[in-house]
Protein backbone atom coordinates (compact mmCIF):
# COMPACT_ATOMS: atom_id res chain seq x y z
CA UNK A 1 0.00 0.00 0.00
CA UNK A 2 2.88 2.50 0.58
CA UNK A 3 4.66 1.53 -2.65
CA UNK A 4 1.73 2.89 -4.20
CA UNK A 5 1.11 6.07 -2.31
CA UNK A 6 4.59 6.81 -3.49
CA UNK A 7 4.32 5.83 -6.73
CA UNK A 8 1.30 8.71 -6.72
CA UNK A 9 2.73 11.15 -5.35
CA UNK A 10 6.18 10.77 -7.55
CA UNK A 11 3.37 11.23 -10.88
CA UNK A 12 2.13 14.07 -9.27
CA UNK A 13 5.27 16.01 -8.55
CA UNK A 14 6.35 14.52 -12.19
CA UNK A 15 3.58 16.40 -13.50
CA UNK A 16 3.61 19.37 -11.89
CA UNK A 17 6.94 19.91 -13.05
CA UNK A 18 6.29 18.82 -16.51
CA UNK A 19 4.01 22.09 -16.66
CA UNK A 20 6.34 24.57 -14.76
CA UNK A 21 8.53 23.68 -17.96
CA UNK A 22 5.84 24.48 -20.39
CA UNK A 23 7.14 27.78 -22.56
CA UNK A 24 5.30 31.03 -22.12
CA UNK A 25 2.13 31.75 -24.15
CA UNK A 26 3.01 32.59 -27.95
CA UNK A 27 4.64 35.81 -28.58
CA UNK A 28 1.18 36.74 -30.27
CA UNK A 29 0.01 36.89 -27.16
CA UNK A 30 1.51 40.13 -26.09
CA UNK A 31 -0.09 43.34 -27.14
CA UNK A 32 1.82 45.43 -30.00
CA UNK A 33 3.55 48.65 -28.75
CA UNK A 34 3.33 51.75 -30.86
CA UNK A 35 5.71 54.51 -30.86
CA UNK A 36 5.00 57.10 -28.37
CA UNK A 37 4.26 60.66 -29.90
CA UNK A 38 7.56 61.87 -28.30
CA UNK A 39 9.87 59.75 -30.73
CA UNK A 40 7.18 60.48 -33.38
CA UNK A 41 7.71 63.68 -33.27
CA UNK A 42 11.28 63.37 -33.12
CA UNK A 43 11.17 61.63 -36.64
CA UNK A 44 8.56 64.17 -37.57
CA UNK A 45 11.77 66.79 -36.48
CA UNK A 46 14.29 64.60 -38.96
CA UNK A 47 12.04 65.14 -41.89
CA UNK A 48 11.76 68.53 -41.29
CA UNK A 49 7.91 68.35 -41.36
CA UNK A 50 5.17 71.34 -40.39
CA UNK A 51 1.43 71.51 -40.36
CA UNK A 52 -0.67 69.01 -41.31
CA UNK A 53 1.88 67.13 -42.77
CA UNK A 54 3.84 66.21 -39.83
CA UNK A 55 0.16 66.25 -38.03
CA UNK A 56 -0.68 63.66 -40.60
CA UNK A 57 2.80 61.67 -39.90
CA UNK A 58 3.20 61.78 -35.77
CA UNK A 59 -1.05 60.22 -36.53
CA UNK A 60 0.09 57.61 -38.50
CA UNK A 61 3.00 56.79 -36.85
CA UNK A 62 1.45 56.70 -33.52
CA UNK A 63 -0.93 54.13 -35.30
CA UNK A 64 1.69 52.04 -36.27
CA UNK A 65 1.78 52.99 -40.05
CA UNK A 66 4.08 53.04 -42.00
CA UNK A 67 4.89 56.12 -44.58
Amino acid sequence: MKIRTVFVLCALLGSLSVRAAEPPASPSATPIKHPSQKSCNKQADGKKLSGPARTQFVKNCQAGKSA
